[in-house]
C-alpha cells in the first residue's frame, strides 16, 4: 500500500523521547497510516514557568531530545521543536505542514490529560485525526482491577493480579522514515519551529553536576545491559545500601521515556530464565516489583487525579503540621544534626537524585519528625530530582507521611537505627558531610556529637530529638483520626 507525502504523521513526544520500542509505531501500523512520520516536541512555558521544575530534569530532557533528534535522522526524517503552548502550536504547526494525523502517547497526570483534550478538540475541529496511544505502562489503567472492578488502592494485592497480567514485548523500531520537503520545512518555520534545539539555560535552568546516567536511548540501553549483568543478580541485598551501585539508576530514563518499559521488563525476563540461582530470581524479581510500585502509583493517580494536590486519608485532610519553616530550611541545606538525613539531603542538592532508601528516611523525618507538611517536600523534591516524576513522588510521600494508600499507616523511621542498619561503616555519611571524615562510626551513625566538636566542624547539633517528635507525631495522629 503507497500513501502520498500529503498523508503526513505527526508523532507529538513528550514522555517517550525515543524511537525504539515505541507503541506509536505498532499503533502507525496497525492503523495502516504509512512511514511519513516527522516527530515534534513542544517546549511548554505553561510547566518551564512553574516552580516545580529541577535544573537537572531540564538539562536531563535536553539531553534526551539531542539523542532523539540524531535518531530521527538517521531514519531519514526530523523532530521538530516548538517554544508555545501545544493548545495552539501543535494545531498550527501539523496544520502548516499538512498533517492529516497527530499522534501521541497517552498520560496519567491530571493537567497533561486536560492539555491533552483540549489539543485533541482543536485538532479534530479543523479536521485533522488524532490517535492515541498507552506507552509508559506495562499495565493500562483499567487493566488491573479488583473483583468488582475497582482500582486498587493496596499494593499487595495490585501486585499479584499486575504480575499475572499479559506484557508486551518491545516494539520494533522502523528502519525508515519520510521526513519534511523543503516547502514543508518552509512552512513549518514560519509557524515558529525553532532552527535548532535550544540549552537548558536559555530557560534560565543552569544545570553543570552531572546526571546518574548520560542522557538518551542509546546511553539507557547500555546502562540497562551492564546492570542486568551483575547488579540486578544481588539487587535485594545491596539496594538498600547507599554507599553501594546496588540500584538500577534508571529512574531518569524511564522518567523521559529515553528507554521502553517493556524493554526492561523483557530484560528482567530474559535474566530469570537464564538463572539457576533461586537467590538470583529473587533479586530480580525483588526489582520486578519495584517497577510494578511505579505502575500502582500512575494507576493510583490516573484514578484518583485529587492525589496531586492533597492526601487520600481522611485524618490528614486537616491534619494540624507545625511547618516551621527554619526547620524546613535546615532539612533543605541537610543541616538538622542528623548525619544520614543530612548526607542524603546534600546528595540531592549536590548531584540531583537521592538513593531510594534515603528518600524514605528523609521523607519520613520532615513529616513525623519535623511535623511538616508532606507537600512541602513533595515541592522541594520536584525541584532537584532528576527523575522527578509526579505520580511516583507523589506516591512515596504520601507513603512516607502515612497519608496515602498504605495498609500500616503509621509508620516512622528512627534515622539512627537508618543509619546504623544501612550504612553500616558510614561510608556514605562520610562522602556528603565531608567536615565530619575524622569522626568514629558510632558518633556519625547515631549523630551524639558533642557541643564543642559540633561547633568545631562547623555541623550543627539535632534540631529536634527524635523520640520526643515520634511521641507527639503520634498524638497529633491520634487526635486527627479521632476526629474523622
Amino acid at each position: 500500500m503507497t500513501h502520498s507525502i500529503s498523508n503526513r504523521i505527526l508523532l507529538w513526544h513528550r514522555r517517550d523521547l525515543r524511537l525504539s520500542d515505541h507503541r506509536a509505531f505498532e499503533l502507525i501500523a496497525r492503523e495502516q497510516l504509512g512511514l511519513n512520520v516527522v516527530g515534534v516536541f513542544c517546549f511548554d512555558p505553561q510547566i518551564l514557568k512553574r516552580d516545580d521544575i529541577a535544573p537537572a530534569r531540564v538539562a536531563f530532557m535536553v539531553g534526551c531530545l539531542n539523542s532523539l533528534t540524531e535518531s530521527y535522522r538517521q531514519l531519514g526524517s526530523e523532530l521538530l521543536l516548538l517554544h508555545t503552548t501545544p493548545e495552539t502550536g501543535i494545531v498550527q504547526l501539523a496544520q502548516a505542514i499538512g498533517a492529516q494525523h497527530v499522534v501521541w502517547t497517552k498520560d496519567v497526570e491530571p493537567r497533561a490529560r486536560e492539555r491533552d483534550r483540549q489539543v485533541k478538540a482543536a485538532l479534530e475541529s479543523v479536521n485533522i485525526q488524532v490517535h492515541t496511544v498507552w506507552d509508559q505502562l506495562l499495565c493500562e489503567p483499567g487493566q488491573v482491577l479488583t473483583k468488582t472492578g475497582k482500582p486498587y488502592t493496596v499494593y499487595g494485592p495490585f501486585w499479584k493480579n499486575w504480575s499475572r497480567q499479559p506484557k508486551l514485548t518491545p516494539i520494533p523500531c522502523p528502519v525508515q522514515l519520510q521526513g519534511l520537503t523543503e516547502s514543508e520545512q518552509a512552512s513549518a518555520q514560519r509557524v515558529g519551529c525553532l532552527p535548532q534545539l535550544p540549552m537548558a539555560d536559555e530557560f534560565g535552568y543552569h544545570w553543570r553536576n552531572g546526571f546518574p546516567l548520560e542522557p538518551g536511548e542509546s546511553s539507557a540501553l547500555e546502562h540497562l545491559t551492564g546492570f542486568c549483568d551483575r547488579p540486578l543478580l544481588n539487587y535485594a541485598e545491596a539496594r538498600d545500601y547507599p554507599e553501594q551501585l546496588g540500584t538500577s539508576r534508571l529512574s531518569a530514563a524511564l522518567r523521559f521515556g529515553a528507554i521502553g518499559v517493556r524493554t526492561i521488563w523483557q530484560a528482567t525476563e530474559e535474566a530469570i530464565a537464564s538463572q539457576n540461582s533461586d537467590e538470583a530470581c529473587h533479586s530480580i524479581t525483588v526489582w520486578q516489583k519495584e517497577l510494578a510500585w511505579r505502575e500502582f502509583y500512575q494507576h493510583a493517580l490516573y484514578f484518583f487525579p485529587e492525589l496531586a494536590d492533597g492526601p487520600y486519608r481522611k485524618q490528614f485532610k486537616q491534619f494540624p503540621w507545625e511547618n516551621n519553616p527554619d526547620h524546613f530550611q535546615a532539612w533543605c541545606r541537610g543541616r538538622t544534626g542528623y548525619p544520614i538525613v543530612d548526607a542524603a539531603m546534600r546528595q540531592l542538592n549536590e548531584t540531583g537524585w537521592m538513593h531510594n532508601r534515603c528518600r524514605m528516611i528523609v521523607a519520613s523525618f520532615l513529616t513525623k519528625d519535623l511535623i511538616i507538611d508532606w507537600r512541602w517536600g513533595e515541592r522541594y523534591f520536584m525541584q532537584n530530582l532528576v527523575d522527578g516524576d509526579l505520580a511516583s513522588n507523589n506516591g512515596g510521600w504520601q507513603w512516607s507521611a502515612s497519608s496515602g494508600m498504605d495498609p500500616k499507616p503509621l509508620r516512622i523511621f528512627n534515622p539512627t537505627r537508618q543509619a546504623q542498619k544501612f550504612d553500616v561503616e558510614a561510608q556514605y555519611i562520610r562522602h556528603w558531610l565531608p567536615e565530619l571524615t575524622s569522626l568514629d562510626n558510632t558518633e556519625l551513625l547515631t549523630g551524639n556529637i558533642t557541643p564543642l566538636e559540633s561547633q568545631y566542624r562547623h555541623y550543627p547539633e539535632p534540631i529536634v530529638v527524635h523520640s520526643n517528635q515520634r511521641s507527639r507525631f503520634k498524638s497529633l495522629y491520634m487526635m486527627a483520626s479521632v476526629n474523622v
